[in-house]
């Protein structure tokens, strides 16, 4: 498996329902594929509930991290000290 990363994708709440982020995230898939990779990670904090739910919409799956925050999996201290994280992954086929 060849893994890429997307870091940040933000989109201004006013403009939310125009599918912007959406079409972001198509288009760097649309680059993996090109690169000949296949595994999509992305990250986000367990209190981001809507960023949780947005890339659960979008096809990621949430690792398995090493304790459970509100339900959800999250890595201990993964960008440092208190700063746990939600690790998400997608295949791309």
């Amino acid at each position: 498996m060849l893994h890429t990363y997307i870091h940040f994708v933000g989109v201004n709440p006013e403009y939310r329902k125009n599918q912007i982020g959406k079409q972001l995230y198509n288009e760097f898939f649309n680059e993996v594929i090109k690169n000949n990779r296949n595994v999509v990670r992305a990250v986000t904090s367990p209190v981001n509930k809507v960023s949780i739910a947005y890339h659960t919409k979008m096809g990621f799956n949430i690792d398995n991290g090493d304790k459970v925050v509100n339900g959800v999996y999250v890595f201990f201290d993964y960008d440092g000290p208190n700063q746990d994280r939600v690790l998400f992954v997608k295949r791309i086929d």
